[in-house]
């Protein structure tokens, strides 16, 4: 909406808050007040059904078997969770896609010299533990995505393998071309480390899991205790997802049968170079033979040995060769039609595909969302009615990059662009504290359901035992925000689950949800043959309270949402969001100035010390360039017109909900409420941009994306903070334009949502 334009907005929202009477607080927000008792009293049935029980015997039914993408066990889950969700009244289908998904043939990992060693590669079984040997059914230990290679080379370790590591190693002199790289696992996504290594002329990956990280160093290894024993493996994928997640051969379409498929060799998200992980049993030799420099004292981890950084003595062969197939995938597609809004869609999903048993990753959420469907069902089966159509999914093929979700929303994305108002997404989940996480939209509407659901062994909400923690946890500015705020900051998504292709490639609002932070989680057996029922019955979520308890939490969130007369959006959370990501950018422009002029006086007085040596060289080092000024006042004058429009539109929903939603229904008001909740459900989408960010056009979200060189980590404001931090300064300046851009569009739709709801104040 133009500025102009503004002033006669604010007119009809005044004139609608002076209309309205006063009342005393909203029960529920976008409910009227008849309907908000009936929802509680809904939603206080629907707490009472998910059962522990339950989901104990769906996690030793789904995690009986590796079900790994492709094989006979993941396809005969999908049909069970089909037909579980059929009978307890649910309108139910199974969506069939067909990927790239390479499994290996051959995988060789040797030393050569100055000693011989052979890699075993492969995880051992733990006597007492029963499906740690189910050899013939497991993926090997393995990187999907890794390309066919046949490398012999010197190996350098270069700690996480991430961006500052390569610094570090020029500062020490070291090169990693022409050599494999050995990196442990942690400090980014996996696949951030092959890329790289590869942009750094590496011509091979090792990845390992360090016991400081995961291992003994953490607590008692498996199975004495919940951590990575020596011979167990991160499995995982290592495609380029930053670029685009989903099938590499269909980026954009569905994968369907009649899909144009891109020839392997433009497959843009494979590695560049071969990569495998390891366990840190094979890597001690490995590390144990590298020379050279001593490594930095923060890049030592836990293993009995000096670590030096290389190259050399070490030389390495490496070999990997895969499969690569096409193969089948099926997501379960499961609904409700809505009875009064049925093209507004409530969508909920969790994968059911691992890497092997997946007990925890990711049958802890899946069992949750099992236990939620069948409240569900329950529920209609006893009366209740959805306002808007409610769809639940199991998604396939997540593990190997989120290809289950991304197809089908590659597929129905126009279907979705019209009808879908949020995605809510669980993956592995435990025991603790609930962590939300998502769109800043909702943050008011996911504080509201923490506050209903009760915390299984403490007495409090899981809202006020989240608030306790954070109190506990952290210090300064934030202990007291988390003491005083009205509601618990959200954090942003970045990716690594089924929320991506919604929220950053087609601007779906959306929620992410686990609970976690008590005990081990899954860190020291994910991805690995140990994450199984055994492991979850001596060291996970056992006893399921709190499995019930996300069930407990997310079904309340689906159940409000698909019933509320106004979609509970609120923006005032957004806004302020945003503020503090300007902040953000605004430093660390800030910093990176101050840190290059702080290192020029340190060249200039090396310099000065060094024309007294005859030792010293002739050409001194170049001055690091200090970043230019930036004008930031269109992103600041975007951001008031956001703010003012946020506020507009909560002001003006907190003093109508008890009087305009308690009207009559009649066919005005119908049609009042659709088109105050498709403007709703448009303010999302206008966060978004047809562009995409730069050198990535999939991801369409300004505000949230994964990291370009972090992977699952995310980058708030990512083209104006990734610009900066690569140094690219005009693309800085452009990125700021388009985000003034982004915010008043964002700004015009809450605008035009709240002119919506004023009509139907009149």
């Amino acid at each position: 909406m133009p500025t102009s334009a503004r002033p006669a907005l604010r007119c009809v929202l005044v004139t609608a808050l002076l209309a309205a009477p006063s009342r005393g607080p909203q029960p529920l927000p976008g409910f009227s007040p008849k309907r908000a008792a009936a929802e509680r009293q809904w939603e206080t049935r629907l707490r009472a059904i998910p059962s522990p029980d339950s989901m104990r015997a769906y996690t030793r039914h789904l995690a009986a078997r590796p079900h790994h993408l492709g094989s006979p066990y993941d396809k005969a889950n999908a049909e069970w969770i089909r037909d579980r969700l059929a009978s307890w009244g649910w309108d139910t289908s199974i969506e069939q896609f067909d990927v790239l998904f390479p499994t290996p043939k051959e995988r060789v990992v040797e030393l050569l010299a100055p000693t011989r060693f052979r890699a075993r590669l492969e995880e051992p079984t733990v006597p007492g533990d029963p499906t740690s040997g189910q050899k013939s059914e497991q993926l090997p230990t393995y990187n999907a995505y890794s390309i066919d290679g046949d490398v012999t080379a010197p190996l350098v370790y270069v700690n996480y393998g991430i961006p500052s590591d390569y610094d570090r190693l020029e500062r020490l002199g070291v090169s990693v071309k022409g050599a494999i790289v050995i990196a442990r696992y942690g400090g980014s996504w996996r696949g951030i480390k092959p890329k790289v290594a590869a942009e750094h002329g590496a011509v091979g990956c090792l990845i390992y899991s360090d016991p400081r990280n995961d291992g003994y160093f953490m607590g008692d290894a498996f199975p004495g205790g919940p951590m990575r024993p020596r011979g167990g493996v991160q499995r995982g994928s290592v495609a380029d997802m930053p670029l685009y997640s989903g099938d590499p051969l269909t980026p954009g379409v569905g994968a369907t049968p009649d899909a144009k498929r891109l020839p392997l060799s433009e497959a843009r998200t494979l590695t560049k170079i071969p990569v495998l992980p390891i366990s840190y049993g094979d890597a001690e030799p490995l590390l144990a033979a590298i020379g050279g420099p001593l490594a930095p004292a923060e890049w030592r981890g836990a293993l009995p040995l000096t670590y030096h950084v290389g190259p050399g003595p070490a030389r390495v062969h490496l070999r990997v060769k895969s499969d690569w197939r096409v193969r089948p995938i099926y997501d379960v597609i499961a609904r409700i039609a809505g009875a009064e809004a049925p093209d507004e869609w409530i969508v909920r999903g969790n994968h059911h595909d691992a890497w092997v048993n997946g007990a925890v990753d990711p049958i802890s959420g899946q069992v949750a969302l099992l236990e939620e469907a069948r409240a569900l069902g329950e529920m209609v089966r006893q009366g209740w009615r959805p306002r808007r159509t409610v769809i639940y999914a199991a998604w396939d093929g997540e593990e190997p990059g989120l290809l289950g979700s991304t197809e089908w929303v590659e597929t129905h994305a126009d279907e979705l662009t019209r009808h879908a108002a949020v995605y809510l997404n669980t993956d592995e989940s435990g025991r603790g504290f609930l962590q939300m996480n998502g769109s800043h939209s909702l943050e008011a509407f996911i504080n509201g359901v923490a506050r209903d659901v009760m915390d299984p062994e403490t007495g409090f909400t899981v809202w006020r035992r989240a608030q306790l923690h954070q109190i506990a946890t952290t210090s300064g500015a934030e202990r007291r925000e988390a003491r005083d705020r009205q509601d618990l900051r959200i954090n942003a998504l970045g990716s690594g689950s089924d929320y991506t292709p919604f929220l950053q490639h087609l601007g779906i609002a959306s929620l992410d949800l686990e609970f976690g932070g008590e005990g081990a989680g899954s860190g020291g057996v994910y991805h690995s043959i140990y994450d199984d029922p055994y492991w979850v019955d001596h060291f996970g979520d056992s006893s399921k309270v709190y499995g019930r308890a996300l069930a407990q939490t997310v079904g309340t969130a689906v159940m409000r949402l698909a019933s509320a007369e106004v979609l509970p959006f609120r923006f005032g959370g957004l806004a302020d969001a945003i503020s503090k990501y300007r902040t953000e950018v605004e430093q660390l422009l800030s910093a990176r100035q101050d840190s290059a002029r702080e290192l020029n006086r340190e060249l200039a007085e090396s310099v000065f010390v060094a024309e007294s040596d005859p030792r010293a060289p002739e050409a001194p080092p170049p001055a690091e360039p200090v970043p230019p000024f930036l004008n930031f006042a269109p992103l600041e004058n975007g951001l008031d017109q956001l703010e003012a429009s946020a506020q507009d539109y909560d002001s003006l929903l907190a003093r109508l909900d008890s009087s305009q939603l308690a009207a009559p229904d009649s066919a005005t008001r119908t049609a009042a409420l659709a088109a105050v909740n498709a403007r709703l459900m448009a303010t999302e989408r206008a966060l978004t941009s047809d562009e995409g960010l730069p050198g990535r056009p999939w991801f369409r979200h300004q505000i949230y994306a994964p990291g370009f060189y972090t992977g699952y980590g995310v980058k708030t404001l990512p083209g104006i903070r990734e610009a900066i931090e690569q140094r690219r300064w005009q693309e800085a300046d452009e990125q700021v334009a388009r985000m003034k851009d982004v915010l008043a569009a964002e700004a015009a739709a809450i605008d035009s949502a709240a002119a919506a709801l004023g009509r139907l104040a009149q």
